[in-house]
């Protein structure tokens, strides 16, 4: 069947045949990066109209409905007037760090993107450190948070930005030893070996129930991450007026509120390439002819056989299983929001330091004796 990876190394060939290395190179770097950045704005504008429409239905109204077919193009509207609007800074804010702030975040955030595997070869920087180049990259983006609270001049955005910084600090720990206990499972921190390790079945499945619990503990301290409700303390409105970015206004504003939808889609990607398999369909980790034949049935090897022009079709599969996946996680930490009060600022830190933490110790410990005994699938 055709694959990615064909199709990628015929473009460059095709591109080789008439134009230099060095042209070559920027072209597909420019192109490639375009491409994830339009994908993930894609996901992101569907995102937040699902989120909207999954808030509506949970508390039994029917969410946006009035601009467009069932209320599309609400987004559309939301940003026309965001962009309309005045961008004010306050008098005595420190104004290079004010306007730096919200652009910082959304680098930090797009960054994240480049050793994500979307699908077979369909990556941007195939490195062999990809899952520490992520949970790295992303550990930076709390600094525009702290630059936004405190060059505003406003005590409660300072607040809401010492909150977040505390936060972000904290969960990074629980959500890291999740990642290494998947990563000591793999073997490998590159993105694409990971998802390959996954070929006979997902880690949450191989991995017992260790995996499982370490698959619980990321989602919760991601969700913390991406300040997320019920863990939203930073820009808590009930007490802190709008949080680290109460003086933002416009599409200064407009850029956290995006940059907190790209660090969910950023964070449910990793989940999604950890845990269930990334681009891989689901594959039963049991060694019997029925399992065998289910396998091949998600693999679509009957397509083999299948005239060429038909097996193009296999060339939207893998993205099928990434972007479903991708969207059920996303899914999951919503229905979080709509379900869960918020907690307490010493509530939340007392949930990471007295349980997570010490939970994800143990876990890592558990599948650490797992690896070395040999006694995953």
């Amino acid at each position: 069947m055709i694959q990615f990876s064909d199709v990628l190394a015929w473009i460059h060939q095709l591109l080789s045949s008439c134009m230099a290395p060095w042209l070559v190179f920027i072209i597909e770097l420019v192109v490639a990066s375009v491409a994830a950045v339009v994908a993930l704005l894609v996901c992101v504008i569907i995102m937040v109209y699902m989120e909207r429409k999954v808030a509506g239905h949970m508390q039994l109204r029917h969410g946006p409905n009035r601009v467009g077919w069932h209320g599309v193009c609400q987004l559309f509207a939301d940003i026309i007037k965001l962009l309309l609007k005045e961008c004010f800074t306050p008098t005595r804010a420190d104004k290079l760090l004010f306007v730096v702030a919200p652009v910082l975040s959304l680098c930090v955030s797009l960054l994240a993107l480049a050793p994500i595997s979307w699908g077979p070869g369909l990556v941007l920087w195939n490195t062999n450190i990809g899952v520490l180049f992520v949970t790295a990259i992303s550990s930076m983006g709390v600094i525009g948070i702290l630059m936004a609270g405190w060059s505003s001049n406003n005590k409660y955005a300072l607040m809401g930005a010492m909150r977040s910084g505390a936060q972000i600090v904290s969960y990074e720990l629980s959500a890291g030893l999740s990642i290494v206990a998947i990563v000591a499972l793999a073997g490998t921190l590159n993105t694409g070996g990971i998802i390959e390790s996954q070929a006979n079945g997902w880690w949450i499945l191989k991995g017992h129930l260790p995996a499982f619990f370490a698959f619980i503990i990321y989602i919760i301290a991601s969700t913390a991450e991406c300040n997320r409700a019920p863990f939203d303390l930073a820009e808590a409105e009930s007490e802190l007026t709008a949080g680290y970015h109460t003086e933002y206004s416009g599409m200064q504003f407009g850029i956290f509120y995006l940059n907190e939808y790209i660090n969910m889609g950023v964070v449910s990607m990793v989940a999604s390439t950890l845990f269930l398999g990334g681009w891989q369909p689901f594959y039963l980790p049991f060694d019997f002819a029925w399992a065998h034949t289910f396998n091949d049935i998600m693999a679509l090897k009957f397509m083999e056989t299948w005239p060429a022009w038909i097996s193009w079709v296999s060339l939207a599969w893998p993205l099928v299983w990434f972007f479903g996946k991708l969207f059920l996680i996303i899914f999951f930490m919503m229905w979080f929001r709509w379900t869960f009060p918020r907690l307490r600022i010493d509530q939340l830190l007392k949930l990471e330091w007295k349980y997570l933490l010490p939970l994800s110790i143990v876990n890592l410990v558990i599948i650490a004796l797992l690896v070395v005994l040999g006694l995953h699938f």
